[in-house]
């Protein structure tokens, strides 16, 4: 690996890694070795197909360092695990660790009636955090989480931004943030009433990088990045406004997934990806193994996009 690269990455990672370590010997605040419930927001980036209305003890892992990948079937394996998976893995960190992820979240913050009747896994934010409201607030046997051992994270927008860039119907990409930022901090209101006081907002990545935008042209690429960093913007903004209005909250962190990203794609070789900026069409479905390599590509894990907009579960890891 080139020294530059090295470093850079050394850099990025050293600072996820701060996320996830202890702030400080005195502080009596929240840090990763003290959290033992994740409750992750999302969309399909986040989703790991399980279905919180089957029941909270459908969602408790083997905490004996197996993945949920040899627990049960995915519907789409080769970018499974998401991130959440990783983050109750024993490496990082010897405390038993539940992750309770939005049901099957293939959805925008702005999903419609007419979208929730043509496609019902669809989940809202709004649904989402009602979800939790009904079943999770309460604290069933399974989830007994307390507001000093709960981070509550939020990955949403990548739909939203990809879906209203180009849109005709917008005037304003500016003005309908403001309105996705109004209702995703509604939620967040909803949460913090439920005794939510951890929070951790993760950015939208680069998707302007990504297969789904790079065959429309460099003007939907300038367009989308434009978009993009509006959106991240108003994000980092409204959560220091969330923080500034509420005294007691624990920690609240901004994490922006952009340099990371952005590094693995720049140095892809570097990093073993053959492929940067397609994919291999016999695997954009999911694959049976991470392993599996088809006639014609490379293997499954040396690409970095599983389809036209889904990275790997090598990026999310």
């Amino acid at each position: 690996m080139p020294d530059s690269a090295l470093c850079r990455t050394k850099m990025l990672f050293g600072k996820a890694a701060a996320l996830l370590s202890t702030v400080s010997a005195v502080s009596a605040k929240l840090t990763w070795g003290s959290t033992k419930f994740l409750f992750a927001f999302g969309d399909s980036y986040t989703t790991d197909g399980f279905n919180i209305s089957a029941g909270v003890d459908s969602l408790v892992p083997d905490f004996v360092g197996a993945s949920r990948l040899e627990r049960r079937p995915h519907s789409h394996e080769s970018f499974i695990p998401p991130v959440p998976d990783f983050f109750q893995r024993p490496e990082l960190g010897a405390v038993p660790r539940l992750v309770f992820t939005a049901p099957t979240a293939h959805h925008e913050l702005s999903t419609s009636q007419a979208e929730r009747i043509t496609s019902p896994t669809r989940r809202s934010i709004v649904d989402q955090v009602t979800q939790f409201h009904d079943i999770l607030a309460p604290k069933p046997v399974g989830a007994q989480w307390a507001s000093s051992n709960s981070l509550f994270a939020f990955w949403i927008g990548i739909n939203d931004v990809g879906n209203s860039f180009a849109s005709t119907n917008i005037t304003s990409q500016s003005d309908f943030h403001r309105i996705l930022m109004n209702r995703l901090f509604s939620q967040v209101e909803v949460l913090y009433k439920d005794g939510a006081r951890s929070f951790l907002f993760l950015t939208v990545p680069p998707t302007n990088r990504a297969p789904l935008i790079l065959v429309q042209g460099q003007q939907a690429v300038t367009k989308i990045t434009a978009a993009l960093a509006d959106y991240n913007t108003q994000l980092t903004a409204r959560v220091r406004e969330f923080q500034a209005t509420h005294p007691d909250l624990d920690q609240v962190t901004v994490f922006d997934t952009r340099p990371i990203f952005n590094t693995l794609l720049d140095d892809a070789q570097t990093f073993g990806f053959v492929n940067s900026t397609g994919f291999c069409e016999a695997y954009q479905n999911g694959t049976p193994s991470p392993t599996t390599q088809v006639p014609g590509c490379a293997p499954v894990s040396s690409y970095f996009w599983l389809n036209s907009l889904h990275p790997l579960f090598t990026v999310h890891k």
